[in-house]
């Protein structure tokens, strides 16, 4: 049986088990982003595509996403409007979300995703900070739900400190650098194993983090 602790494969066939799975604003990185053609056709016929976004508080998820979402003309769907309240309360008090506050969240995410790839889009770009393996594997599942679903990671990294800068500098966001600092503290990079992942440095200026991003999405999908 999978449990939210159990990892679940990344590549290959549905577990041999007798009973498988069944049924905020931007953060500025200081330049604007730039058009690109769209690609809203690619990848193998009958394939949907999962992109998840992810990565420590200040690192970007928002502008990454929007910018792949309008490059690949697909939905977006930015995963912190999913928290509930309470949670938004906690972090916004300074307070680390549990792994408890997190399950019901991250299941959510998964099937706003596949919604959307069954109300007849071939992918979905979402946003998720999923800083732990298990966290990822909670979203990992949904190919087991569609089969003709692929599952993509953006991993979002930066030192520490340059993501401290970026969240003290914005306003009106009720995540803030303490909440970068407990993001840090229990963070899981992925891991070799996770070949799902796609790993995409934004220290520097946003104009060659999206290039970087949206090179590597089209490599993925040709």
């Amino acid at each position: 049986m999978l449990t939210y602790n159990t990892p679940v494969p990344v590549v290959g066939e549905l577990p041999s088990a007798a009973n498988p799975l069944s049924s905020a604003p931007a953060v500025s990185l200081g330049l604007h982003t730039q058009s690109v053609a769209p690609m809203a056709n690619a990848g193998g016929s009958g394939t949907h595509h999962i992109w998840l976004v992810t990565g420590p508080a200040g690192c970007g998820k928002t502008t990454v996403a929007e910018y792949l979402s309008k490059a690949l003309e697909i939905p977006y769907i930015e995963g912190d409007k999913f928290h509930p309240q309470a949670n938004i309360d906690k972090m916004a008090s300074g307070i680390p979300l549990t792994d408890a506050d997190r399950w019901d969240w991250l299941t959510l995410l998964r099937e706003e995703s596949l919604n959307q790839l069954r109300s007849g889009y071939r992918g979905v770009v979402l946003t998720c900070s999923a800083l732990k393996r298990k966290y990822r594997d909670v979203i990992r599942v949904a190919p087991y739900f569609s089969h003709d679903v692929q599952l993509h990671f953006i991993y979002l990294h930066a030192p520490e400190a340059v993501l401290l800068e970026r969240v003290g500098l914005r306003q009106g966001h009720y995540m803030g650098a303490n909440m970068v600092r407990s993001q840090f503290a229990i963070l899981e990079p992925p891991a070799a194993d996770e070949t799902d992942v796609i790993s995409v440095d934004v220290s520097g200026p946003i104009a060659g983090v999206l290039e970087a991003a949206l090179e590597q999405v089209t490599r993925t999908l040709s």
